[in-house]
């Protein structure tokens, strides 16, 4: 079971890391489009403005599984180190209760919050609603249950790694 979950959790880490890094991609790419449309083109894209923002969005929300999974997260080195050398499962089961409690209120709050933007227009793309925006609070949420639950089975540390 522990081996069929961890799979299922690194395609879903890989996924969503994947289109993470496509929506920074997309907002670097819009970014240098705005620049050249204002300064080059003389021409207003405020869509573009919207756009950035909202790929930034989904690109921290979708991101959060795999920050989970290398341990990268919540950084509890320093309480690692103070306690006792066995204490150190029951450290990883609180913050792994305390991520998956936060992630639940994503879910919960960010649904609600998405059905209500619903009826909102996102400002310079009146034909698209704010419910997509906004549901990258509990798409977020429940991917990231994915991160915690594999980083608290199998736990993997690399926050350290590049650390100076």
């Amino acid at each position: 079971m522990k081996r069929q979950f961890l799979a299922v959790e690194n395609v879903v880490t890989q996924t969503t890391l994947v289109v993470a890094c496509l929506m920074l991609a997309l907002a670097a790419g819009l970014g240098f489009y705005q620049v050249i449309a204002r300064f080059v083109l003389e021409q207003t894209t405020e869509w573009t403005e919207v756009l950035i923002r909202f790929s930034l969005i989904w690109m921290v929300f979708l991101g959060i599984p795999k920050a989970y999974r290398v341990g990268a997260m919540i950084s509890v080195d320093v309480l690692r180190r103070w306690t006792p050398r066995g204490i150190g499962r029951g450290l990883d089961t609180v913050v792994a209760l305390a991520g998956i409690a936060l992630s639940l209120v994503f879910i919960v709050v960010g649904w609600d919050y998405a059905r209500r933007g619903s009826v909102q227009t996102i400002a310079g793309l009146e034909s698209i609603s704010m419910f997509w925006a906004y549901l990258a609070v509990p798409v977020g949420g429940v991917v990231s249950l994915f991160g915690i639950v594999g980083q608290w089975l199998d736990p993997i540390n690399r926050e350290l790694e590049n650390a100076q």
